[in-house]
């Protein structure tokens, strides 16, 4: 897919400049497939535990834990074939390989334990965590394919339940699968009640270390204190504008048929272009994540979409100079998201210059990036518990035309998920869920360039289209 992006300040087609923002799939080295659908043969099942034995105990859940539905979130990395493995030929001994994964596997779950537990409700419905070490589904299989034939421009082929495993039991699947080529595909589930992308990210580093014998570099935190409500609340009006208790929402809609999913890069002079084009007249610059996405808005607007939010990570916010609530925070394992929002009409959208659409999204941006926002967000749950919260972007879609979600994956920590055979040569997260709800992710590019990997999610047609940004 690529896009016609201009800078013209006439609005004739004989000055400016503008460059095609092209959302490569191909430049991956992977191919787009059409060679028929993609069979994957399981060979074993089995349940990794912990190591060590673990003393069963209950997690509770944080407030900010609350805000989650119950969907499972995937993520896989892809590896070519390589011989060595810690000194070791493995050479066609995907056996071996499998065994030195599971080995490590059993040594991060002493450390990162709630991962081998179950979710459970406690006595007023909500989801806790029982940490009983009851271990993690995993799934060793074969696939008639090989690297370069996978079609990532469609993962509900190649991705969906075949390379990425559907989650049945516990918080935690795991899935390992050989190509004919030689290559391997480790890819994961987890429940996002659980854990947010953040949490995730730490756990595949230590899964990775394990595996090479390293020490753990960073030690998760399951301190649910750090996010306590406080006493009495505060609750700024905003958040009644962001959030909405689920017993106030209508009955859900059954997944839309004709969704789109594909993953694509866009290099990094184009980041630095859109960066550019979404600077003000008065030299106001903006980020590379609020530039893209109001990008995408301008994109999607063509298809009647108002409402665009944006995930915000919380653990800087609410650490706010205090060098040792940073430090905790940035090892806390759990939920510290925020989805702030905006709407606008799509004349607004279409017919003002990128810098505009980008100054919008700043400035819905702005109220939520502080921790007084957390604060009042945990608040704002304990006000309504037991009635779960929902974050109002998700309920987008029948009144008022669907919406979609843009969550930054810049520390997807690709390059450090190595398990002794290299570096992947690509990963992405895989958000397989159904309705009028889009959802993009951009995460840095295996390349290390500068380039972004761009996980899209979209209604069908939302994602094609050409336009000039004036």
């Amino acid at each position: 897919m690529s896009v016609w992006v201009s800078n013209d300040d006439d609005g004739d087609e004989d000055g400016g400049f503008g460059v095609w923002v092209d959302l490569d799939y191909e430049g991956f080295g992977f191919g787009k497939g059409g060679g028929g659908e993609l069979n994957v043969k399981v060979s074993k099942r089995e349940v990794v535990a912990a190591v060590l034995p673990l003393q069963e105990h209950w997690l509770p859940p944080s407030n900010l834990d609350l805000l989650l539905p119950p969907v499972d979130v995937g993520v896989f990395f892809c590896y070519k074939k390589n011989t060595s493995l810690l000194g070791k030929d493995l050479s066609n001994n995907f056996g071996s390989m499998v065994g030195v994964l599971k080995k490590a596997l059993a040594q991060a779950l002493v450390t990162y334990y709630a991962f081998a537990g179950e979710v459970v409700s406690n006595p007023v419905g909500e989801p806790e965590i029982l940490c009983n070490n009851r271990g993690v589904d995993f799934v060793e299989a074969f696939a008639e394919a090989e690297l370069k034939d996978l079609d990532l421009y469609n993962p509900d082929d190649t991705i969906e339940g075949k390379l990425v495993p559907k989650k049945k039991h516990g918080v935690l699947a795991v899935q390992v699968t050989e190509l004919k080529c030689g290559g391997l595909v480790v890819a994961c589930t987890f429940d996002h009640r659980i854990a947010d992308a953040y949490s995730a990210n730490l756990f595949l580093v230590s899964w990775a270390e394990m595996a090479q014998s390293k020490p753990i570099s960073t030690v998760p935190c399951f301190r649910r204190s750090l996010l306590n409500p406080r006493r009495p609340g505060s609750i700024h009006p905003s958040l009644n504008d962001m959030y909405v208790p689920v017993t106030s929402l209508p009955p859900p809609k059954d997944p839309q048929p004709g969704d789109d999913y594909l993953i694509s890069r866009i290099k990094a002079d184009q980041l630095n272009l859109l960066q550019s084009l979404a600077t003000t007249t008065n030299g106001c610059s903006r980020t590379k994540l609020e530039s893209f996405s109001a990008f995408l808005w301008k994109m999607v607007a063509k298809h009647a979409i108002l409402k665009m939010g944006v995930v915000v990570d919380g653990r800087t916010r609410l650490s706010d100079g205090d060098i040792d609530k940073a430090s905790l925070m940035g090892s806390y394992f759990g939920n510290v998201l925020s989805i702030p929002y905006g709407g606008k009409e799509v004349n607004e959208i279409d017919e003002n210059p990128l810098s505009y659409v980008a100054k919008e999204v700043h400035d819905f941006l702005d109220g939520a990036v502080t921790k007084e926002h957390f604060l009042g967000l945990i608040d704002w749950v304990e006000s309504h518990r037991p009635v779960p919260g929902l974050a109002k972007i998700y309920c987008s879609g029948s009144e008022d035309g669907p919406a979609f979600v843009v969550s930054s994956g810049q520390r997807f920590p690709e390059s450090k998920v190595d398990f002794g055979w290299g570096k992947p040569i690509f990963g992405s997260y895989h958000f397989p869920w159904g309705g009028d709800l889009g959802y993009v992710m951009p995460m840095p590019s295996p390349s290390c360039n500068g380039d972004w990997v761009v996980y899209v999610h979209l209604l069908k047609g939302q994602e094609e289209g050409s336009f000039e940004m004036y």
